[in-house]
């Protein structure tokens, strides 16, 4: 009788498929003309290993096992990997001369675990670059304007000896320098085109050309937790700039272009939200209206506006001054832009199922005080919303609409009950950002005649419902300097101020919604109410010399067709 040992025939059968493994290797090592190691009798240098971050080595299918100064031994799976070529040219801009050795998948699954026995503190983390607050103070001492880090960045990338690395940290300090919103890298037939947002709206820095590009791209791909080999296809990630005792989130956005894939990274400054209620330059009376509604302890507030309108800030604003011990407050976002201390918050995620339709519904069962639902998209979200401020909850969210007056039938087209708006609708509030002229350059001109048709009309209507309101200049407005000023980097603004409007769910409302649910009629009920719509707030803030005319009519509409034609 056979005495059968099926554990040591499963070693014997492993035992030859690495065998086999590693002969597969060496037949490739001579194909492609690489040296082959079986690193499983190979010692494995640490110091070797932490040049390359885990993340970054299992993603490049590499593991770095030796180093000597410079010079650096790196274990492959594949040379035909653009992965793997991505990573090793990364390396070679750092300055080290790669000695690569194919292997096989067991030889780096070996070099991968001494990983667990690196000491986190020398770990580079994935998704994380360190800028040491003195880099970035002494690039911001040298470069105090646009032209400043075009040079900069243009030097660099000029460079034959140029470091990826290096030049994609200039890219990100010159953006912090600057205050700069987003960085867009945008392929064109032979160049690479890059640009800042600054202030809302778009400069161009460098044009560079495609082989850096290509360097850089790999580097935010891998730093982003994107996939390398992926160009057709639209990717999102995020990685975190370190900036001394500062961490700024940086949101990824990487899609198909007809040159190249395009990318744009959003820069989320927490100091973006230190901003308080009372600072944000809002007309007092309403300012006293949000103060009061915010302090309620049910009902659903909505902040309007397009993409790019400073709705979250506002958000964020109302959380700050609501944010008590005794409260229990939970946001449902997408994605969490701003960390907040005292608040659960939550990020949406479809893939896993977790909507903002899922999250409400999940947020109720939490016992929430104040809930906050970073946008009301779709007929199911908008009804458990409504029916949490029903019930006790005091709801902040957003909502896609023109103006204050066009939440309300926007409810409706969502499938929510007229009836009941009113019962949960406390206050519909609209906003636009518009840039500040720079305070140290701008120059007082005296308005056109078409201008001065506008400035009279505005002024007429809010006298008419504010005559607590002194208005003591009508003659004259202000414009961009047009001189070379170190304020502003000659742009002529610096910095942004909201204009706002709101609409009070009160008695004369409620009918009007009740009977008719027609914006039109709810913004001429609104009158009586005395609170500024964003023309009128706008022009204020012109007069005052906060922002030009220009400037206000790129993102409010001052003429109504039935008022000027």
């Amino acid at each position: 009788m056979l005495d059968f040992n099926e554990e040591e025939q499963n070693k014997k059968l492993e035992e030859l498929r690495k065998q086999e493994a590693e002969e597969l290797a060496r037949v490739l090592s001579d194909k492609y003309g690489i040296q082959y190691i079986d690193l499983s009798v190979k010692s494995i240098n640490s110091d070797a290993l932490k040049v390359i971050p885990e993340e970054e080595a299992r993603a490049g299918g590499v593991a770095a096992f030796q180093i000597a100064g410079k010079k650096l031994s790196v274990a492959i799976l594949s040379p035909n990997s653009q992965k793997t070529k991505d990573v090793l040219a990364e390396l070679e801009n750092k300055g080290f001369v790669n000695t690569v050795y194919m292997v096989t998948q067991s030889s780096l699954d070996r070099a991968w675990d001494r990983y667990k026995e690196l000491s986190k503190s020398f770990v580079t983390k994935a998704g994380l670059i360190d800028i040491s607050t003195e880099i970035l103070e002494e690039f911001m001492q040298k470069t105090k304007t646009i032209e400043d880090i075009r040079a900069s960045i243009s030097e660099i990338t000029a460079n034959k000896n140029r470091n990826t690395s290096q030049i994609f940290e200039m890219i990100l300090a010159g953006a912090l320098a600057l205050g700069a919103s987003d960085i867009h890298m945008e392929p064109q037939e032979l160049t690479i085109r890059l640009r800042y947002r600054l202030d809302g709206v778009l400069h161009d820095i460098d044009n560079f050309d495609k082989g850096v590009y290509r360097l850089i791209a790999s580097r935010i791909k891998l730093l982003s937790s994107l996939k390398l080999n992926f160009n057709k296809n639209a990717q999102d990630g995020r990685f975190t700039i370190n900036v001394g005792l500062k961490d700024i989130e940086v949101r990824t956005s990487v899609g198909p272009g007809a040159y190249g894939e395009t990318i744009v990274m959003r820069l989320l400054d927490p100091e973006a939200i230190s901003i308080n209620l009372e600072d944000m330059s809002i007309e007092p009376k309403l300012l006293g209206i949000f103060l009061n509604e915010i302090e309620k302890p049910n009902g659903l507030i909505l902040v309007t506006g397009p993409t790019g309108s400073g709705k979250t800030t506002t958000l964020y604003a109302f959380l700050k001054k609501v944010n008590q011990p005794s409260a229990k407050i939970i946001t449902i976002e997408d994605p969490i832009e701003y960390h907040l201390k005292g608040l659960s918050q939550t990020q949406v995620n479809e893939d896993a199922g977790y909507t903002f339709l899922e999250g409400l519904r999940s947020v109720m069962r939490q016992d929430p005080d104040i809930i906050m639902v970073g946008e009301i998209r779709d007929s199911e979200t908008a009804k458990i919303a409504i029916n949490a401020a029903l019930t006790g909850h005091l709801v902040f969210s957003t909502l896609h609409t023109n103006d204050a007056a066009g939440a309300i039938p926007r409810l409706v087209d969502l499938g929510v009950n007229h009836k009941i708006i009113a019962s949960a609708l406390t206050l519909t509030i609209a906003q636009r950002l518009t840039r500040q002229l720079c305070q140290v350059c701008k120059k007082e001109i005296a308005p056109d005649a078409r201008q001065k048709k506008i400035i009279d009309t505005l002024i007429g209507d809010i006298k008419e419902k504010r005559p607590d309101i002194r208005i003591t200049n009508t003659e004259k407005i202000w414009t961009i300097g047009g001189i070379p000023c170190k304020a502003c980097n000659g742009i002529g603004y610096k910095g942004r101020i909201a204009v706002f409007e709101a609409i009070l769910v009160d008695k004369d409302i409620e009918k009007v919604i009740d009977e008719k649910i027609n914006d039109r009629e709810i913004k001429e009920a609104a009158k009586k109410q005395g609170i500024l719509d964003m023309r009128e707030d706008g022009i204020l803030k012109v007069l005052n010399g906060v922002t030009s005319m220009e400037e206000l009519e790129r993102v409010v509409e001052l003429e109504r067709r039935e008022e000027y034609t």
